[in-house]
């Protein structure tokens, strides 16, 4: 599923961004944006295991709320560490267009 691939690309890419910039050192904020990204992940592995299309559907809905758990503090972090914005903004793209990706998913589940 690509929606499974760029989520993960996304954890990495937070991963990494997190190791070796200003956010490094801001511990709260670091550990925040890995939890959301990894929940993401494995909100999405999850259905993987279900059957049913209301808990496949569940699993979608969460991990679009990961999504959002992993946008805020990024867009936080670009205003106050500006000279991330060029690293931060490439990941906030990918926080608009996945959940439009999961969307669509349910919407066929829902079918």
């Amino acid at each position: 599923m690509k929606g499974r691939q760029r989520t993960r690309q996304l954890a990495v890419a937070i991963y990494k961004l997190t190791s070796a910039s200003p956010l490094a050192s801001d511990f709260g904020l670091r550990d925040q944006l890995r939890r959301a990204a990894v929940s993401v992940c494995r909100n999405i592995a999850e259905v993987d295991t279900r059957q049913g299309a209301r808990e496949i559907i569940q699993f979608f809905c969460i991990a679009k709320g990961s999504l959002a758990e992993v946008s805020t503090p990024l867009d936080v972090a670009r205003k106050v560490f500006p000279g991330t914005a060029t690293a931060i903004s490439p990941l906030l793209l990918d926080c608009d267009e996945i959940p439009a990706m999961l969307q669509s998913l349910i919407n066929h589940r829902r079918e």
